[in-house]
């Protein structure tokens, strides 16, 4: 547990940001606060169709979670086990080897190479019964990029079967470019997005798995429920507004 804060201590463990939601999404919030009443489900699907428009995938293929954390334990758990493991790059973001221990799937840490970015062709090399290969792209907690060649040439040459799971959570803040045209020509792949960073809205919790519905149906065996209206709302306003 974390107790309460001391005034003028500076939270930095977390990488959120401290200026919070826009303007547009902060007036959304307020404007549909005296109608939480009701679940609403018609945003989500909004929100899904918002999202897939800008990323050039059909609506099927966004599914929305409470930040991107949810749908990445979700994919561990779903194809992972222990004949089948997860691969990550090292150091790299931990919450998926967290989620291995639970199916009991080996991880399988992969040094990322001396650019700092992640080692492809030693990761798809590291197992072939591997279940969910991980990119973290950029990646964290180093900051840096593994070029979008190398991430193509993994979906490539992956062992057959396994996931390419990319998570995009610092996309906004990169130079990088989505794969999601990777997601729309059928690859074996799951995009990660949360607009807990660049959005402002940790503490709000909105995300989503981009992927196959094949793929993306496995993920709702471990958890069902209406989402935060709130953050819905608010999400689809922040991606209309331009420029802030």
């Amino acid at each position: 547990m974390i107790g309460p804060l001391p005034p003028d201590a500076v939270k930095i463990n977390a990488n959120e940001n401290p200026l919070g939601p826009c303007r547009a999404a902060a007036d959304a919030i307020c404007s549909i606060v005296s109608k939480g009443g009701r679940y609403m489900y018609e945003e989500t699907f909004s929100f899904a169709k918002t999202l897939a428009e800008q990323e050039g995938v059909k609506a099927n293929y966004v599914v929305p979670y409470g930040g991107s954390s949810d749908p990445l334990h979700r994919v561990v758990l779903s194809f992972t086990s222990p004949t089948k493991s997860f691969v990550m790059g090292d150091p790299g973001y931990e919450a998926g080897d967290r989620a291995a221990r639970v199916t009991g799937a080996k991880t399988v840490r992969v040094p990322l190479t001396k650019n700092f970015e992640h080692d492809v062709e030693a990761m798809a090399a590291a197992d072939p019964n591997a279940g969910v290969i991980y990119i973290c792209n950029p990646n964290n907690p180093t900051g840096t990029l593994t070029p979008r060649s190398k991430i193509e040439w993994l979906v490539a040459n992956k062992p057959k079967g396994s996931i390419v799971l990319v998570d995009e959570a610092y996309l906004h803040f990169s130079s990088a470019t989505a794969v999601s045209d990777l997601v729309a020509a059928d690859k074996d792949v799951i995009i990660l997005r949360t607009f807990s960073k660049l959005y402002g809205m940790a503490g709000l919790r909105a995300g989503a798995a981009i992927g196959r519905p094949d793929l993306l149906a496995k993920l709702q065996a471990y958890g069902a429920g209406a989402l935060p209206l709130t953050a819905w709302l608010e999400r689809t306003s922040a991606s209309k507004k331009k420029g802030w």
